[in-house]
């Protein structure tokens, strides 16, 4: 097997990668958007339309997000340090926030514009050049929505992806902007305020989106359920171990994830044989998902011949597995009949109480096994277990 120091630098330039698709995407971005906001600002102030104005403001604001995305795409790549362990990557969370600031401040004064506008209305004076620059910027929008959205599928920036998204959402209010000048050239009704209050409204609320989807990479998402399953099959195809549970993935950032996991192993291995397994597996997971585990912590199971502890352990996961309501999986059994002991883990539904639980659980099992000392460990659902089993072979 390759070891990971060979496969460091091909991670490594994967990062580098990702950097420059990410700056080279946005500075194209940056370009297009200030050459639309410049030529949108002379048709605006030349045939004194308000919604050609927003329209170019939105541009300049687009191109504002791109500096931003930039900067923190830099910032973000910093090495790691003292008081930064494990880099800077989630720079691009708080870049990503900015710019979401900067698109709402840009739709409630766009917002507050038109509305003056609509209280004191004035004539437009649309020239053909002025239309054959709005109906150009469409296209162009559409084609930089486009690009971007395919770089950030490249690169896998959900920051590009949005702003593809927003490119071409962005076109479609330009298109607003040419109809609501056509029905004025061709009927003499001027729907210039209300397209540029409706332009305001929809930059609203892209601002509050971006906000909310940021502050929630921020806080901490429950894990990808693709990329949980795909550890935890990797993990259980080990031969020594039987499940993996409790994977823990903390994100500091774009490719950026630390993991913890529990791994149930059977008591008859010895500590060098579980050094040579997490070893592996580390390099194993580092290797094809870019994923560190940082901890691999040990559950044991009784030997498969012990027949005794085999159907003690079946009939105390159909007790908890009967309180389908709250209990989504028991893993980490473990009895010792010579010292009248078991414990394991309950995985429960958020919204529970964790005591309460224990207290009816332990209560259950010791009806049927009243010599035994219980130790019960409840588990959150934090990688949608109830979702996906993904666990390993057994329960």
């Amino acid at each position: 097997m390759m070891s990971e120091q060979q496969k460091m630098p091909s991670i490594k330039e994967e990062m580098i990668n990702r950097g420059k698709i990410i700056v080279r995407t946005s500075v194209v971005g940056i370009f297009v958007n200030i050459l639309l906001a410049a030529f949108k600002a002379a048709v605006g102030f030349t045939a004194n339309s308000i919604a050609v104005l927003l329209d170019a403001v939105n541009n300049l604001s687009d191109a504002l997000s791109s500096v931003i995305t930039v900067a923190g795409a830099k910032l973000a790549n910093r090495k790691a340090d003292e008081e930064h362990p494990f880099g800077h990557g989630r720079i691009e969370y708080l870049s990503a926030m900015i710019i979401a600031a900067i698109v709402f401040y840009a739709g409630v004064t766009s917002l507050w514009e038109s509305g003056k506008k609509i209280i004191e209305p004035e004539a437009a004076n649309y020239s053909q050049l002025s239309l054959v620059i709005i109906a150009v910027a469409v296209v162009v929008k559409v084609v930089l929505g486009r690009y971007f959205k395919r770089q950030g599928a490249a690169a896998e920036s959900g920051a590009l992806e949005a702003s593809g998204a927003d490119a071409i959402f962005d076109a479609i209010l330009s298109l607003s902007v040419l109809a609501s000048a056509l029905i004025y050239l061709a009927f003499g009704i001027s729907l210039e305020a209300y397209v540029g209050a409706i332009i305001a409204v929809f930059i609203i609320k892209s601002g509050i989106d971006m906000m909310r989807d940021t502050l929630s990479d921020i806080l901490g998402e429950r894990p990808d359920p693709v990329l949980v399953r795909r550890i935890k099959g990797m993990l259980a195809a080990e031969p020594e171990i039987r499940g993996a549970y409790d994977l823990m993935i903390n994100n500091y950032g774009p490719g950026r994830n630390y993991a913890s996991v529990h791994i149930e192993l059977p008591d008859t291995m010895n500590t060098d044989e579980i050094d040579q397994l997490t070893r592996r597996i580390h390099d194993k997971v580092y290797l094809e998902t870019g994923v560190r585990l940082m901890g691999v912590s040990v559950y044991s199971y009784n030997n498969a011949h012990d027949e005794e502890a085999q159907k003690i352990r079946k009939a105390v996961y159909k007790i908890v597995m009967a309180h389908r309501d709250y209990a989504l999986q028991v893993h980490g059994f473990y009895v010792n009949r010579a010292q009248k002991k078991m414990r394991f883990d309950v995985v429960v539904r958020f919204g529970f109480s964790l005591p309460d639980i224990v207290k009816e659980l332990k209560a259950e099992v010791k009806a049927v096994y009243p010599d035994y000392d219980v130790l019960i460990d409840p588990d959150l659902d934090m990688s949608a277990v109830c979702n996906n089993c993904g666990h390993g072979r057994t329960h």
